[in-house]
């Protein structure tokens, strides 16, 4: 069989999607996503760990993938800022990112052959100073719901965050370089 994408993502899906044709969606269940202590891009790469490790031996596809991404806070390089719980935890995600740059870390694992290569990559991130009305918007339209930092650069923040530097892959939830193992 071919690609098993073992997240629920829907971003990362259609990427794959675009370049691989049709691919195998099915999150893991019960991995522990609490990040551990360290810089984000370590805490990053050991959740990614995390999901490689859940994944069952004999699942019969050539290629399974597992991703994860966080988002740096701006006040502090070593903090992770997760995915808001509820409206309130957004907003206030979107006010502390409003007018500022950002790390985005993506790591990606992917088992070929049943062994497991592991990537990670940082792009930087801009948003404009974000006025009530425009963040009373984001949070209306849902585009926050299960996205770290509260915000899908590929969604209705595109026109209100840029990239700075680094591939958008690596903000939309994928190790760039990961994607060049399958081709």
């Amino acid at each position: 069989m071919g690609i098993w994408l073992a997240s629920a993502s829907q971003r990362r899906a259609q990427i794959l999607r675009d370049r691989f044709g049709e691919i195998h969606v099915d999150a893991l269940e019960n991995v522990d996503e609490t990040p551990p202590t360290g810089t984000v891009s370590s805490q990053v790469m050991a959740i990614c760990r995390r999901k490689a490790a859940a994944v069952r031996p004999g699942h019969g596809y050539n290629a399974v993938i597992v991703a994860d991404t966080m988002v740096c806070d701006p006040d502090d390089p070593n903090a992770a800022m997760g995915k808001a719980q509820d409206e309130l935890q957004a907003v206030s995600m979107l006010k502390r990112l409003s007018g500022r740059r950002h790390q985005v870390w993506s790591a990606t694992g992917i088992q070929v052959c049943g062994d497991w290569t592991f990537f990670i990559e940082c792009a930087i991130v801009e948003f404009d100073e974000l006025e009530v009305e425009v963040i009373g918007e984001l949070i209306q339209s849902g585009s926050w719901i299960g996205k770290a930092g509260s915000y899908d650069l590929a969604g209705d923040m595109s026109e209100y965050a840029r990239l700075v530097d680094g591939d958008e892959l690596a903000v939309l939830g994928l190790a760039p370089s990961a994607l060049k193992l399958l081709e």
